[in-house]
């Protein structure tokens, strides 16, 4: 099956850092590399999030169903949303734009209030987790719409709360609510949706390193630029040409 989306959640993310990196990650991912610090963030990020989605009794783990078939999240997600009753979903896939995100957690109430909480192994709210949410609620809120009719709950199928589920004292949670900030976003983040999609579309951009490599995040493909700016050094271009 051919992929029906050219971006995702983190290739967003990852673009808002760095174009080229972000090209990268859709041309040529077997390029990054990670170091073994990162790695051990990763790690500890996935048992944080297993211990956070044990809060949610029955909730329904789509990647376990669907394990790496990406293009089918979306619609096993529509149709368990069309339940009736309360349904709450780990990895939720949601399309729009031409981009995919999975949510960690999407709780849908019996009235067809929608709840959504990205998991996060963190103490605070970065920058980088509100450009997560807003990406996500753009995609999200466009979506949702079209998952189910309005007639089939009082209240229709409603977008009331997107929160950042974090660590807090001692060994407890604790939540930020940024639907509002999501939706103050929304129209920017179409903006960077449009301009990233034509980056991947392109050329590999000409970007030199810089601080950026670095910041918020080391770039996995910071090796890559690295022997790109070796092999300048050593065949630089010829000024005559």
């Amino acid at each position: 099956m051919t992929k029906d989306y050219l971006l995702t959640k983190s290739k967003y993310i990852r673009g808002l850092q760095c174009e080229k990196a972000l090209y990268l990650e859709v041309h040529n991912p077997k390029l990054a590399h990670f170091s073994p610090e990162t790695l051990q963030k990763f790690r500890d990020g996935r048992t944080f999030e297993k211990r956070c989605k044990d809060t949610f009794p029955d909730g329904v783990d789509i990647s376990r169903q669907l394990g790496y078939q990406m293009s089918r999240y979306p619609l096993l997600t529509a149709q368990l949303l069309r339940q009736e009753g309360e349904v709450t979903l780990f990895e939720a896939g949601f399309l729009y734009d031409d981009v995919l995100v999975l949510a960690d957690v999407v709780r849908k109430h019996a009235d067809g209030r929608v709840e959504i909480f990205e998991i996060k192994n963190s103490l605070s709210v970065t920058d980088t987790f509100r450009n997560d949410v807003a990406i996500q609620h753009y995609v999200v809120s466009h979506s949702l719409p079209a998952i189910l009719p309005a007639d089939i709950f009082q209240a229709g199928l409603e977008l009331s709360h997107f929160y950042l589920l974090l660590r807090g004292e001692g060994d407890g949670l604790r939540q930020e609510d940024l639907l509002e900030y999501a939706l103050g976003q929304s129209a920017e983040v179409g903006e960077r949706v449009a301009r990233f999609k034509e980056v991947a579309a392109a050329s590999e951009p000409d970007i030199l390193m810089s601080d950026h490599c670095d910041r918020p995040y080391e770039c996995p493909f910071k090796h890559y630029c690295r022997r790109q700016a070796a092999a300048r050094q050593a065949f630089p271009a010829d000024p005559w040409r």
